[in-house]
């Protein structure tokens, strides 16, 4: 740097200090220097900033290193990066509703539970009941008790089917028919106008398995269990004799389908398999006058266990009495006057077949036409209760008289 450029810049440097020791209210000596020296800190800065457009790099690097008193600043603490720091509120936009749809942050998903009362006291839609006569479906009112060809509500319970964040709840309907009829497991929702409005069908009873549902149950994750049966009570066997099942269903987004528990049910202890067939009955006269004639009859144990008991009924008009012949397996003779006639059999072996040549008669005078007589077979226990079989179609044949 020349003479003149350091000359030039110490008289630049005075001219700052005049100005701010005229501009300084002395409240004493101290304070005075303490101010001065502040404020001479950032007219140093500043003349730097000017030296810069006026001298070029080579003086600001000069002054920066000459000037009196430089010390750095205090430096702000570094965050700990092990602790969150709040974040400032921003606005945030919508998120848009799985139907598309904005909703406001506030809007919070519809809760559908309903309790036992509210379920009762409107009218729902209820998926399709099995094929045959059945209840109403469309916008039909559940009932407390079973009521001939209505829906009986049974049993209910909530929870998150579809993991939405909000409650559903599920239902145990029965289409009562008699002492039966099909039952099903149906879910509900609750709409944005606040009624009913049906999810769908967890599981329903069919023909063949299930024929029952006992209970149910929705679990932590939305399951929805079931306890089903293999058999329906009823048809001289009680509920106790149907095996039972928890099985476990989840809404996948277009219906529930099964993900726990068993998926068949094993062979019945309660049940058997027996069948039967049946000659025609051709009567013919005999030297009394009276009509007589033979059918045959085969009873046999399809199952791997034996039974203690068969019964085998056959379903003659009154006119056509049992005879004599062929009876004695029935355990005595039967009563003329039974109708339909019955027959009791013992105990049948596992794959054993009895044959049984029934004899009839037809009184002399008695006109009796031509005919059709449904035979029909039934296993039994050791206390004569029947027992389930497992291929009902071969347990009745019928066969012809004349």
């Amino acid at each position: 740097m020349s003479e003149q450029e350091t000359l030039d810049l110490a008289e630049e440097f005075a001219r700052y200090r005049r100005t701010a020791l005229a501009e300084v209210e002395a409240p004493g000596p101290a304070a005075v220097r303490r101010t001065v020296r502040g404020r001479g800190r950032r007219r140093l800065a500043a003349s730097a900033t000017t030296a810069l457009a006026l001298f070029g790099g080579s003086a600001v690097g000069y002054a920066a290193l000459s000037g009196p008193d430089h010390r750095p600043g205090p430096v702000d603490p570094t965050p700990n990066i092990s602790e969150s720091p709040t974040p400032t509120p921003m606005p945030t936009s919508p998120t848009p509703s799985p139907a598309g749809t904005s909703a406001s942050p506030a809007t919070s998903v519809p809760d559908g539970r309903f309790s036992r009362a509210q379920l009762l006291g409107v009218p729902v839609t209820l998926p399709a009941w099995r094929a045959g006569p059945g209840c109403p479906t469309s916008q039909t009112r559940l009932t407390a008790d079973a009521r001939e060809d209505a829906n009986w509500l049974l049993a209910l319970d909530h929870g998150d089917l579809d993991g939405d964040g909000a409650v559903e709840t599920v239902a145990l309907v029965q289409c009562v028919l008699g002492t039966r009829g099909p039952m099903q497991v149906v879910a509900f929702d609750r709409d944005k106008e606040g009624k009913v409005t049906t999810v769908g069908r967890v599981v329903a009873t069919t023909i063949d398995k299930p024929q029952w549902l006992f209970a149910l149950d929705v679990v932590g994750d939305g399951t929805v269990r079931v306890q089903v049966g293999d058999i329906a009570p009823g048809g001289g066997w009680p509920a106790e004799w149907s095996q039972r099942q928890w099985r476990g269903y989840r809404w996948n987004g277009d219906g529930f389908a099964q993900v726990s528990g068993p998926t068949a049910f094993g062979q019945n202890p309660h049940s058997a398999d027996v069948s039967v067939t049946a000659t025609d009955l051709v009567l013919t006269t005999a030297d009394d006058g009276s009509r007589t004639g033979t059918a045959t009859v085969r009873v046999r144990n399809r199952g791997t266990k034996p039974v203690a008991h068969v019964d085998l009924r056959l379903g003659v008009p009154a006119a056509v009495r049992p005879d004599v012949d062929g009876w004695a397996p029935c355990g005595g003779e039967p009563q003329d006057t039974s109708e339909p006639v019955t027959c009791t059999l013992g105990r049948l072996a596992a794959g054993a077949e009895v044959r049984l040549d029934l004899s009839f008669r037809v009184a002399k005078g008695v006109a009796l036409g031509t005919g059709k007589a449904d035979v029909r077979v039934w296993a039994m226990d050791a206390g004569f209760d029947f027992l389930l079989d497992v291929n009902d179609a071969d347990n009745q044949v019928r066969m012809t008289y004349r």
